[in-house]
């Protein structure tokens, strides 16, 4: 329905008194992180995966739904159990290995902090949520509930796993906020009667319209606008984050990322405005202001545009870098600026520098 820089909140109704997260995909990249196991399972079977297929279909199903389609579109000489035996630890090999989204640890933590009951509600079975959040310190214990699909009648988009958790933490349907990521999940949010914020992939833009609320990040989630308490981190309008790591050619302004096996550093939920520092072919720390916006027509679905600071710095045309954001300033989706903006633009790299003397955006170099 709307972005949140154009939403006005949803304090009026039901009070959100509790919020349920989906995982992966929503806290947690794993998608990116377990790319290529089925390509490389299917290859012990004589198949090659058809990308173009599993580019559109299987986010947010469970498994064993996920597992039959598997079977029957490759012609496997499994059944969906049996495929699942095979391929499951393939896949925990790499769980471990899934780094948190932008904005997740940030969210999971103000919560807590406040008293807002939280509950993680997925698709996966039980034992692989277990599985995927062990590696991230302090998950487990700040979900009062944690339910995968085998412990209710039906997963996703059914209503089910979000009306179960909703009861398990004592607080009625319309009480609950639900941040997804995928179409099904949405739709399950829906049908349970749950206010619902997506964050969603590229490839789930489809939830657009079922959503109360459509984020790039969760870096963009204004708790107030839904009666949570708002978060007290920002620091003179910029905001510590996570450290997010990339490498590339940087042409003319613009980064090409690089990729490793094919997959790009960053997951498609890294949007906006960032500040951080950049290291050159003269191993030279430099200071940078990254606007990085969806655009369909460059690899990765991103383009990255890269900003010196500092006026008496300055990059070749062409040449590697590598970059460390560690600072978020707002959401930012300008594909070209005008005039009025690269106003503005000189007004953030100005707030960037004096963040980056703070021992706060220091402390990474």
């Amino acid at each position: 329905m709307s972005c949140c820089c154009e939403f006005n909140g949803c304090n009026q109704g039901a009070k959100v008194l509790a919020v349920i997260f989906d995982l992966d995909g929503t806290l947690l990249d794993t998608e990116r992180a377990t790319r290529g196991v089925l390509n490389e399972f299917l290859a012990r079977y004589g198949k090659e995966l058809d990308r173009e297929k599993e580019e559109k279909k299987r986010l947010g199903m469970t498994q064993k739904d996920s597992a039959a389609i598997i079977v029957k579109d490759y012609e496997l000489p499994l059944t969906p159990d049996q495929f699942i035996k095979e391929i499951t630890p393939l896949y925990r090999e790499r769980w471990a290995k899934a780094k948190a989204l932008p904005g997740a640890n940030r969210l999971i933590k103000h919560l807590q902090k406040n008293g807002v009951p939280m509950a993680l509600a997925s698709n996966s079975l039980q034992e692989n949520i277990e599985a995927k959040i062990y590696h991230h310190k302090g998950w487990k214990e700040s979900f009062s509930v944690i339910l995968g699909s085998d412990q209710v009648k039906s997963g996703k988009p059914s209503p089910y796993l979000f009306e179960e958790a909703a009861k398990k933490m004592g607080v009625d349907a319309v009480n609950c906020l639900v941040i997804e990521d995928s179409l099904v999940g949405v739709k399950a949010a829906n049908a349970a009667k749950m206010k619902v914020v997506a964050v969603p992939s590229r490839r789930e833009a489809d939830c657009n319209g079922l959503a109360n609320v459509v984020l790039h990040s969760l870096l963009e989630f204004q708790p107030e606008l839904w009666g949570l308490p708002p978060f007290d981190d920002w620091i003179d309008d910029t905001l510590p984050i996570d450290p997010l790591h990339l490498s590339g050619l940087y042409v003319t302004g613009c980064l090409q990322e690089a990729t490793e096996n094919a997959t790009l550093a960053l997951p498609d939920q890294a949007v906006g405005l960032y500040f951080g520092w950049t290291k050159v072919d003269t191993d030279e720390n430099l200071k940078i202001l990254v606007s990085i916006n969806i655009d369909f027509s460059c690899v990765g679905y991103k383009k990255i545009h890269v900003y010196l600071i500092d006026a008496n710095s300055e990059l070749k045309h062409k040449q590697m870098m590598q970059i460390h954001l560690v600072g978020y300033i707002r959401a930012w989706d300008n594909k070209e600026l005008t005039s009025t903006e690269l106003e503005k633009l000189d007004e953030y790299k100005s707030i960037a520098r004096a963040s980056l003397d703070l021992p706060s955006f220091t402390c990474c170099l």
